[in-house]
């Protein structure tokens, strides 16, 4: 959708830094803002390619052997990627995805008990609805199992998707308001939420609203979740003309949308703890590095941003690989450390060689 493209720079709380101006859902190509907060060689070290030439990879989990599982949103499959290098491996196709505009084949989570009974879940569009479905990953291959979450609202755009399992053992998942703001105001509508399910899909007794799997509200479209070594869940949300957000998830807490965006100091609303001129972020994956700080994966602003984490506040943010691989989709902790790092050029973007693809980059501590 348009978005204003005049530049201004206004005052932030300290926790966090306010950037420059408007874009943007899931990526409209919009300019980008020429400050930098630091260079990326102040915390990147090595880079290497993990994987490329893959068609809109969207997300990433990784199994005990220390491969991943990858989802290509358009083509509906999910393909197993090692660190070593080795060609992707099909792993299996998704029967019933919809793509359609940001829909598709979405996020992907492994079970914390993996070993034992080897299920993944996987988020995915459909003609009706987005829904969270269980697999079986045996001798290589996904075996379909039941629907665990549907009916969440779905639109060309908007459709949340991002999965994981939190340090509780319960599976998170992001949703987004499908275009249709109200929802994410109704605590009897799944769009514009994170819910929080067991592996049957049922909400745990613990959830902030008896027999609901809604475990936060007011949100507009989030697309990234992580949790720190304390345990605090964040998760990332694309706003709509002014600010993107980094937020710290609390049970039952409600974040504004539709009726605020950004910081309102509004109650009852919990305010981000940073926010992003929609133009330098549209921020999709999360991961918490190695580091203690937060990575959010900027895709119209074509950055890696890095923010400092201290108690409940939040550092300066920092940008990295900023122009340097295009729009980024995902930013992972892999097993080793490293951060692994998943472009979506060959969606709205400008695709150069070797497009899309995984890199894996050492975080200097």
């Amino acid at each position: 959708m348009d978005r204003s493209r005049h530049r201004r720079f206004a005052a932030a709380a300290a926790a966090s830094l306010v950037l420059l101006s408007a874009s943007c859902t899931d990526g409209g190509e919009s300019p980008d803002s020429a400050a930098s907060t630091g260079p990326a060689g102040d915390v990147v070290g090595a880079r290497t390619t993990v994987a490329q030439d893959l068609d809109v990879p969207w997300g990433v989990a990784f199994l005990p052997d220390r491969s991943a599982l990858v989802t290509l949103r358009d083509k509906a499959d999910v393909v197993a990627v090692s660190s070593a290098g080795a060609a992707p491996m099909p792993v299996g196709h998704i029967n019933g995805v919809s793509p359609d505009g940001e829909g598709g084949l979405l996020g992907i989570a492994v079970s914390p008990r993996f070993a034992s009974d080897r299920r993944v879940f996987v988020y995915y569009t459909t003609e009706s609805d987005n829904r969270v479905q269980r697999f079986t990953l045996d001798e290589g291959r996904l075996r379909a199992g039941p629907v665990v979450v549907q009916g969440i609202p779905r639109a060309g755009f908007h459709d949340g998707g991002r999965i994981a399992f939190g340090p509780d053992g319960q599976l998170y998942v992001g949703t987004g308001d499908a275009g249709e703001r109200d929802r994410a105001q109704d605590r009897s509508n799944l769009g514009g939420k994170i819910l929080r399910v067991d592996q049957d899909g049922r909400p745990p007794s613990s959830n902030p609203f008896p027999g609901s799997p809604v475990w936060s509200l007011g949100h507009r479209n989030v697309q990234g979740l992580a949790w720190d070594t304390a345990g605090r869940m964040f998760a990332t949300e694309f706003g709509q003309n002014t600010w993107d957000e980094l937020n710290l998830v609390r049970p039952g807490a409600n974040y504004g949308w539709p009726r605020v965006e950004g910081r309102a100091g509004q109650q009852p609303y919990v305010d981000p703890l940073v926010q992003w001129r929609t133009s330098d972020a549209s921020p999709s994956g999360l991961a918490i590095g190695p580091d203690g700080a937060a990575y959010i994966a900027a895709l119209a602003g074509r950055t890696l941003w890095r923010v400092p984490l201290a108690g409940a506040a939040a550092g300066e943010p920092q940008r990295l690989l900023h122009e340097e691989v295009g729009r980024i989709r995902t930013v992972v902790v892999a097993p080793d450390r490293r951060l692994w790092v998943v472009t979506s050029n060959t969606f709205r973007g400008s695709p150069r060689d070797g497009d899309d693809r995984i890199l894996a980059l050492t975080v200097r501590m």
